[in-house]
């Protein structure tokens, strides 16, 4: 199966050149998707053996995600595997994810943290629980941990969707749309690691974008 890994980066110059480094190690090919960062983030990337598409202006990680999805069709992988960039997700999990979905018919395989999420920040906790049930409601399947960047999507998936999101509420819409499509969307036990960062969502903005986002999902399911 023919995957590309795709790295959403906004100013992660200090943990991308780990990360790339220990999936290239795997012989997958890595695409970084600097979202206009500040920083070296793109001269580190390429230098750790990364193809690199920048933004020059921040335009959101769920733009970046799409740019990265085009990418991945246009170059006619089989299936995408997005991570964070700040060295949360293991790259030792990845050879699991595409075992996974090379044996079966599922579109999306996403990671769940929430089995072992002893060291997830309490807010964080709280937040995903409220959001994984309403966006399992709207896709229409169980979903343990909607929020989890770290998953695999199939090329039979990236071309029926059509997002019209930019920002972090992309990744609820690619699953809720994915869900209504009829795809098939299973769960990955992972651990995420935590390093004390601070989160790049906007608390009020980014939560504002949510909720007028999910209020349009549901009226979109009534119509």
């Amino acid at each position: 199966m023919k995957t590309c890994i795709i790295i959403p980066a906004y100013n992660e110059s200090k943990e991308i050149a780990r990360l790339i480094r220990a999936i290239r190690q795997q012989n997958l090919d890595v695409l970084v998707m600097d979202d206009g960062s500040s920083d070296r983030t793109s001269f580190i990337a390429q230098n750790s053996g990364a193809n690199v598409l920048r933004n020059w202006n921040n335009k959101g990680k769920g733009a970046s995600l799409m740019r990265g999805f085009n990418y991945a069709l246009a170059n006619e992988y089989d299936a995408v595997i997005t991570m964070d960039g700040d060295g949360q997700h293991r790259p030792q999990d990845l050879p699991y994810f595409i075992r996974l979905a090379k044996y079966s018919d599922t579109g999306i395989l996403i990671g769940n943290r929430m089995k072992k999420a002893g060291n997830m920040p309490l807010i964080r906790f709280l937040t995903n629980r409220l959001m994984s049930w309403f966006i399992s409601c709207l896709a229409k399947q169980k979903i343990p941990d909607t929020q989890c960047g770290f998953r695999l999507i199939k090329k039979e998936v990236l071309r029926k969707l059509k997002l019209t999101t930019s920002k972090y509420e992309t990744e609820s819409e690619v699953l809720i749309k994915a869900g209504r499509l009829g795809f098939k969307i299973k769960s990955v036990p992972i651990k995420t690691i935590y390093f004390g960062e601070k989160s790049q969502i906007n608390p009020f903005l980014d939560t504002l974008r949510f909720i007028r986002f999910i209020v349009k999902e549901i009226c979109n399911m009534d119509a």
